[in-house]
């Protein structure tokens, strides 16, 4: 079976990226895959890709290189729509709402075109008009795929199907080091500054312990800023971006996020699968999709009170080697569920099932 992933971009750290790779790599142990990214903007992918996993673009943006289509979105635009085309799958998966439309549009339609959703589109209406032509859509969490039904009334079928994990085996922390971890990208709405203040009381209480933020972004200097005023240059350490995420999670003895959404949960699951309990904020649409309460990790009540609530539950982890441990092993187990083979075998199943129903 051959099967184009059509992304905006293979090149970027995103864990929607991410996903992608892991899902590619492991579908391409029995298919003839390829990933197809809209734009290329580096040499090499920020994520290794399975060298049977073929890499394709439709524009290349690297800096010094000729550009077929000069001026700019319209013109990329129309070389999508020709690639699509003239695109050779058995079945295509979107990655975003404006791949997904161009899809239903252009793609030829004997081929079967399911568009992959992580949020809620951000203008509706041509969703609701092109949606229907395509063979069906797939969320990684229950409330997204509540709110997809809703948005398209029963005219697309919508499936649910987590996000895969790297193919394994995994890193395993040993659960002695003194580390606590974050990771994603350092934007708004990761709300890594309510991660810092909490972990300012932390710091007062166990100064042995640190803080490692992982990733990069336009909120950095701003957050360097904040861990200045605040003191805490011995203890929050900003590690810059890495590949592999899982592997220095595996480092620490607890991962926190103070994400105010979490639809992307890459970092989260990628924190269980490596044995680490995660604490977080019980933000809608956030890390309680993934987390589970006291069996694979601590949810805080946002609101008021809220910094010192989650610096209390960090300390309260802290101070208890037994359940922290207790946790890793609840985390541990809940992660199997995102193994790539599992995740691979769901999507052939929707496939194999969409293209009977045909």
């Amino acid at each position: 079976m051959r099967i184009c992933l059509l992304v905006p971009s293979a090149y970027g750290m995103r864990g929607d990226v991410r996903s992608v790779v892991n899902l590619a790599g492991e579908l391409a142990e029995r298919h003839d895959v390829e990933i197809l990214s809209v734009r290329r903007h580096r040499e090499k992918p920020f994520f290794p890709i399975e060298p049977a996993v073929n890499l394709s673009w439709v524009v290349d943006a690297r800096p010094g290189v000729r550009r077929l289509f000069p001026r700019g979105q319209m013109s990329t635009e129309v070389a999508l729509w020709r690639r699509l085309r003239t695109l050779r799958a058995d079945v295509l998966i979107t990655t975003r709402p404006a791949l997904g439309v161009q899809a239903a549009r252009h793609a030829p339609r004997e081929m079967l075109r399911i568009a992959r959703e992580w949020g809620r589109p951000p203008v509706p209406g041509p969703i609701r008009k092109f949606y229907p032509r395509l063979d069906g859509v797939v969320t990684a969490t229950e409330a997204s795929r509540q709110e997809w039904v809703r948005l398209l009334d029963g005219r697309t079928p919508v499936s649910l199907i987590p996000d895969a994990l790297p193919a394994g085996p995994w890193p395993r922390s040993r659960m002695d080091n003194r580390i606590v971890a974050a990771g994603g990208r350092l934007v708004a709405a990761k709300a890594h500054d309510r991660l810092i203040r909490a972990f300012a009381i932390v710091a007062g209480k166990c100064p042995g312990w640190r803080l490692r933020l992982y990733g990069g972004g336009p909120e950095e200097k701003r957050l360097r800023d904040l861990v200045a005023s605040l003191g805490l240059h011995n203890h929050v350490y900003f590690m810059g971006t890495t590949p592999d995420l899982a592997g220095e999670f595996a480092k620490a003895s607890i991962v926190a996020t103070a994400s105010r959404t979490e639809e992307l949960g890459m970092t989260v699951i990628e924190a269980m699968a490596s044995g680490v309990p995660v604490i977080a904020f019980d933000s809608p649409r956030g890390p309680g999709e993934f987390v589970t309460h006291g069996r694979s990790g601590v949810l805080v009540p946002e609101g008021e009170g809220e910094i010192e609530a989650y610096a209390s539950a960090l300390l309260a982890l802290i101070d208890d080697e037994r359940r922290r441990r207790e946790l890793a092993a609840g985390a541990l187990g809940a992660a199997a569920v995102y193994g790539a083979p599992a995740v691979a075998a769901r999507w052939e199943e929707l496939i194999t099932g969409t293209s009977r129903g045909a």
